[in-house]
Order: structure tokens, then C-alpha cells, then sequence
């Protein structure tokens, strides 16, 4: 039966009312380390997607003014604020700077990192091994623990933590870093869980090695070695993993909870 004009525009205007599942419009999102690397194409993904943007860091001003000037420039809306996400009241005073300038958080991004310099477990000490737990586990923690309560009372909450591929991978010589994200995906799994019945998703993001600033002087010989075990031939680069977290964040994956998405052209499958 062939539809009448009046009919075809009363199906455009039913269109237009239903929901954009990649429009973060509204939404107020969190992305801690996010002055450069993955962190900072995280931000500027959400914040492409119409999110308001809180991106965090602890060290390097400069750095953090250029990104956040840059993030600006391209017409985001958003905050730049310092602090250590290890430390409790840090967490806490950040949230609430963040919540009173942009709204309620309704999206969590834990991607700060230390250094993760690979070497013999014999030269590990038992503070490099707490540095990463606070990193990964510790962090999260107070991150949820301050959001929380709000997001239960929307009945809304995206918390992606930023993971490795090394955990499935068991990459030798990495033992406190590869301890420590499996502990963090572990406990994601788990929360997951737990905060479904309010509509809360937790997730997980495991990228590959991908290349940004702090691999500049890495050598090039390791940097071949690992690119030519990519089954997809080539390097993943930082707007891969925006582009899974900005998909995680809004109302498509409403019913993913739970998961550690590999992004890493196929390093593992499974």
C-alpha cells in the first residue's frame, strides 16, 4: 500500500521523537588522566558527542591548559581539574567542583595511569605493586563511591574503567601492572552486578598497545615486533578507544553491563 504524504510525515515526526542512542546530549561525564594520551581521546569523543566533559589531571599544568584549550576551541563544553585520583579527598572535591559547574555525573571514565615500566619480578618492591592496585582498584573505588548515590537516584550510570589486553595476554616482565587491571576488571564484573537493578553499567575497555606520547622513545625494533602480531596489520590508534567508550556511555548500550572489550585489532579473541 503506497503511504500517503501526510502519513510520511507523521512517520519522519515519530522518527525524529525516538531516542539518538549516540547523542550524549545532557549527560555529564568524568575522565580521569585525560591531559593526553587515551584519556585525552576519550574527552574529546564524549565531548564530540555532546556530553559536557570534566577532564582530569594531576601533574604537568601546561600540558593540561593546552588540552583542555584545545577541547574549548572545538566548541565542547566542559571543565579542566586538578587532582591526585589516589587520594580520597581529592576525589571527593573534584566530584563535587564537577557536579556544582556541570550537573550530576552520569558517566565515569577511570583511565588515570602511573608509569608501568616492564622488568623482572625480582626488581618489584612491594610499593610499586600498591602504586598500581591504587591506580587501578583504589581509584575506581572512591570514583563509585562519590557518584553513586546519585546515579541511583536517577537511575542512570555509565562507569567504564580503562583495562589491558596484558591480562588476558600474561605478558611477562609486568607482573604489578597485569595484577592489578585483572583486579580491576574483576571487581568492574562484579559491580556490574550488583548496580544492574539501577540501570547502572559497569564496564571494561581493554585496549592493545597504542602508541601516544609517553611511547615516543620506546624502541622501535619492540614497537615492529608487536605491530607485526596485530592481526589486523596495523596500529590501533587512541580514537579507537574513544570511539567503544562514547558506545558505552550512552543509551545503545543500555543493556551492556559486565564486559572487557578488547580494542587491539585482534590480539585476543574470546
Amino acid at each position: 500500500m503506497k503511504k500517503t504524504r501526510t502519513q510520511s510525515r507523521a512517520a519522519a515526526v515519530a522518527l525524529d521523537n525516538e531516542p539518538r542512542p549516540f547523542t550524549l546530549a545532557g549527560r555529564t561525564a568524568l575522565v580521569t588522566g585525560s591531559s593526553r594520551g587515551l584519556g585525552k581521546a576519550i574527552a574529546f569523543a564524549l565531548g564530540a558527542a555532546g556530553a559536557k566533559v570534566a577532564l582530569n589531571f594531576a601533574n604537568g599544568q601546561e600540558q593540561a591548559d593546552a588540552t583542555f584549550g584545545e577541547f574549548a576551541q572545538r566548541g565542547y563544553e566542559g571543565l579542566l581539574v586538578r587532582a591526585d585520583v589516589t587520594n580520597e579527598k581529592h576525589v571527593a572535591k573534584m566530584c563535587h567542583a564537577v557536579s556544582k559547574r556541570l550537573g550530576p555525573i552520569d558517566i565515569v571514565v577511570c583511565n588515570a595511569t602511573p608509569q608501568q615500566p616492564q622488568k623482572p619480578f625480582e626488581l618489584y618492591d612491594w610499593a610499586f605493586h600498591q602504586q598500581m592496585l591504587d591506580f587501578f582498584l583504589k581509584s575506581p573505588v572512591l570514583l563509585l563511591r562519590e557518584v553513586l548515590p546519585q546515579m541511583k537516584q536517577r537511575r542512570f550510570g555509565r562507569f567504564v574503567n580503562i583495562g589491558s589486553e596484558v591480562v588476558r595476554r600474561g605478558v611477562p616482565n609486568f607482573g604489578p601492572y597485569v595484577a592489578a587491571k585483572g583486579a580491576q576488571a574483576a571487581w568492574s564484573a562484579s559491580m556490574a552486578t550488583e548496580l544492574a537493578p539501577w540501570q547502572i553499567t559497569v564496564n571494561t575497555v581493554s585496549p592493545g598497545w597504542i602508541p601516544v606520547e609517553r611511547h615516543a622513545n620506546d624502541a622501535v625494533e619492540q614497537k615492529e615486533a608487536y605491530k607485526a602480531m596485530i592481526p589486523m596489520r596495523r596500529w590501533g590508534v587512541p580514537a579507537d578507544v574513544g570511539g567503544v567508550v562514547t558506545f558505552l556511555a550512552g543509551d545503545a548500550a543500555a543493556f551492556v553491563t559486565g564486559q572487557d572489550i578488547a580494542v587491539n585489532g585482534g590480539m585476543t579473541v574470546g
